[in-house]
């Protein structure tokens, strides 16, 4: 089992900086490959960015260079730094956790509100 939470959302100007946190309890955190979605008022949940036990990285077309995903096993948690921000970027960001040995376990945070406004 595991339990997700996210944290760090807010608001910010476009051209603005922010760093998304999720903090994993409840399991081991390096069995699973973590990633972010968002998820913006009447659209589908997407794939923002994605980091696995080995630290391969995969990003959504429309964050790349700008978004970073890392993570800290030693702290249980994974980031997302969102570099030049875009009103477009405002949405829900969820942490999600794949168990690496089997991808049906998965898992999800209850999201953190991300708005880009001036």
């Amino acid at each position: 089992q595991v339990q997700l939470v996210e944290s760090g959302g807010g608001l910010v100007q476009p051209g603005g900086s922010l760093r998304l946190s999720c903090a994993a309890s409840g399991s081991i955190f390096s069995r699973y490959t973590m990633g972010w979605y968002r998820q913006a008022p009447g659209k589908q949940r997407e794939l923002v960015a994605t980091i696995t036990s080995g630290g391969s990285t995969d990003y959504s077309d429309s964050v790349v260079g700008r978004f970073t995903i890392s993570r800290d096993n030693a702290k249980n948690t994974v980031y997302l730094q969102m570099n030049s921000l875009k009103q477009e970027d405002t949405a829900v960001y969820y942490c999600r956790a794949q168990r690496s040995t089997n991808p049906m376990v998965a898992y999800w945070g209850q999201g953190t509100q991300v708005t880009v406004s001036s």
